[in-house]
Parts: C-alpha cells; sequence; structure tokens
C-alpha cells in the first residue's frame, strides 16, 4: 500500500467521510456487508481494534469513549478525536509501534498503513448498510489494491479479508478492491 507523507492529513480526510456517514445513519441495526455485522458493528470494530493495537505495540492508552451499544455516534467521535489528536501530535512522529506480526515500525506509519486503510474501506460498508453515498476515492482504492495484491497470500490467511469475489476485468478501482477484500461489490441490505 501506497504510505502517506503525511499519515495525520490523510486520516483527517478518510475519517472526515467516515464520520459523515456516522452522522446520517437512521438504523444502526441495519445488516452490513460484513456477515453477521450490523452497522453498529462497523463502528465497534473501529473503534475497539486500534486501542488494543497501540497500547500492546506502543503502550498508548487512548481515552475511553460511551459504548457503540448506547451510542455508536458518540462512541466514533470520541476516537476519532482522539485518534487525530495523537496523529496531530509533533511527539509522535519520533514514536515506534512494534508487534509480532509487522516488526517495529514508525507510529504514524503504522496507523496510517492498518488504521487509517481500514477505515477507508469499512467507509463502503457503513455506507452500503445504511444508504448512503458509498463511493470511495477512486485513486486511493488503486494505491490499497496494488499494495495490498502482492500480499494476497499472507492476507487471506490473517483470518480477516473473505475470499475474493470475482470482479469483472475491466471494474473500476473500487470495485475490484472490494471483491479483492471479500465484499460483493453489489451486496444490498
Amino acid at each position: 500500500m501506497a504510505l502517506s507523507s503525511r499519515p495525520a492529513e490523510r486520516h483527517r480526510q478518510v475519517s472526515r467521510q467516515f464520520t459523515d456517514r456516522v452522522r446520517s445513519v437512521q438504523s444502526w441495526d441495519a445488516p452490513a456487508p460484513v456477515a453477521g455485522w450490523t452497522a453498529r458493528d462497523v463502528v465497534r470494530h473501529l473503534t475497539e481494534w486500534l486501542p488494543a493495537f497501540l497500547a500492546t505495540g506502543a503502550d498508548i492508552r487512548l481515552p475511553a469513549g460511551p459504548s457503540t451499544d448506547d451510542d455508536p455516534a458518540a462512541a466514533w467521535q470520541t476516537h476519532c478525536d482522539a485518534v487525530q489528536s495523537l496523529l496531530d501530535d509533533p511527539a509522535t512522529a519520533g514514536r515506534l509501534l512494534s508487534n509480532p506480526h509487522t516488526g517495529e515500525l514508525p507510529l504514524d506509519r503504522a496507523i496510517d498503513q492498518f488504521y487509517t486503510a481500514d477505515v477507508f474501506m469499512h467507509t463502503w460498508d457503513l455506507a452500503r448498510a445504511t444508504g448512503q453515498d458509498d463511493r470511495l476515492d477512486q485513486d486511493f482504492c488503486s494505491q490499497l489494491l496494488a499494495g495490498m495484491e502482492p500480499m494476497e497470500e499472507i492476507i487471506r490467511s490473517s483470518g480477516q479479508y473473505g475470499p475474493r469475489v470475482p470482479v469483472k476485468e475491466d471494474a473500476d478501482p473500487q470495485t475490484r478492491l472490494l471483491g479483492f477484500i471479500g465484499r460483493d461489490p453489489e451486496w444490498t441490505a
């Protein structure tokens, strides 16, 4: 995946799009494209995995927000603001994150590579689950796909992506990315 030279700015842009979708959700119990998930679970996933990743890999504790069960929008906003604050902090540039699967990486790079990209992809899930605009930035879709395809075996073995969904060879970058990560681009609730 093409890493950003400005991880804080990329997070700001990507999370703004996700936040716009969060603010427009009418039913948090709407089914999502990930089997067994609802719209609420998309937010739960993003607000729960990163804090543990940061705590174990960089000894960083993000402030706790409301539960996604009680108020998914507030839970997201608290979490999003905390991540942005971390990325905007000049001290973050000198910090490292250590993980047995990824090795040692600059903290802002780790957030950009693993978390911000995840928010970007899950924007489609939340939008599709809730009947909102599900268009993603085509250039970033192309960059993600180009970075992920050479690691397909590792990605598939992680269990975090479903089997590749076949799409037309001439499909647009978003459709190809969705198929690669195991989403049916034609999925509807």
